[in-house]
């Protein structure tokens, strides 16, 4: 019984293995750094549209509740 469970587990690693190994396409290194530009541009943006929203709304309450 544990045999049969091993050889399943390993050929799983080695189909695993073959496919990472000769499959995938990986990205160059430029394809790489572009799209990591792009994410952490996105990221930047966001996070500003957020902080102005947050700063209107706490601008909008100071009005709404003084003191």
């Amino acid at each position: 019984m544990f045999k049969k469970i091993f050889m399943k587990v390993a050929n799983y690693c080695k189909v695993c293995y073959n496919e990472l190994a000769h499959k995938t396409t990986w990205p160059s290194r430029a394809e790489l750094t572009h799209t990591a530009m792009v994410v952490l541009s996105a990221s930047l943006v966001i996070a500003l549209v957020v902080f102005g929203m947050d700063s209107l709304f706490k601008w909008v309450m100071s009005m709404v509740y003084p003191g």
